[in-house]
């Protein structure tokens, strides 16, 4: 199950990546997935780091949750363009 569940995060953050270069996608998606990249670095979480353990669990549950959120409220099919293949919010169900 765990490994299933890494196989799609890499699928959903490799579609988002194209996503996030196609010019079709929405800005609103393009600016939520800033925030995720964003909220991985930034050293202020909801559970702080130096707490041992705890500081990474809402780093290990919450990107998933949102990348996996963002990857799901892509257009129907936004195309890639030069990029690559359509992008179409469908990792999840594969």
């Amino acid at each position: 199950m765990l490994l299933s569940r890494l196989v799609l995060f890499r699928k959903e953050v490799v579609q988002l990546w194209k996503a996030f270069r196609a010019p079709e996608t929405p800005f609103h998606l393009k600016a939520a997935t800033l925030f995720v990249a964003f909220y991985l670095v930034n050293p202020f979480d909801i559970l702080p780091d130096f707490i041992p353990l705890l500081g990474w669990v809402d780093d290990l549950v919450l990107v998933p949750l949102m990348v996996s959120w963002i990857v799901s409220r892509l257009p129907v099919p936004v195309y890639a363009g030069k990029y690559g293949k359509t992008v179409d919010g469908t990792a999840r169900r594969k």
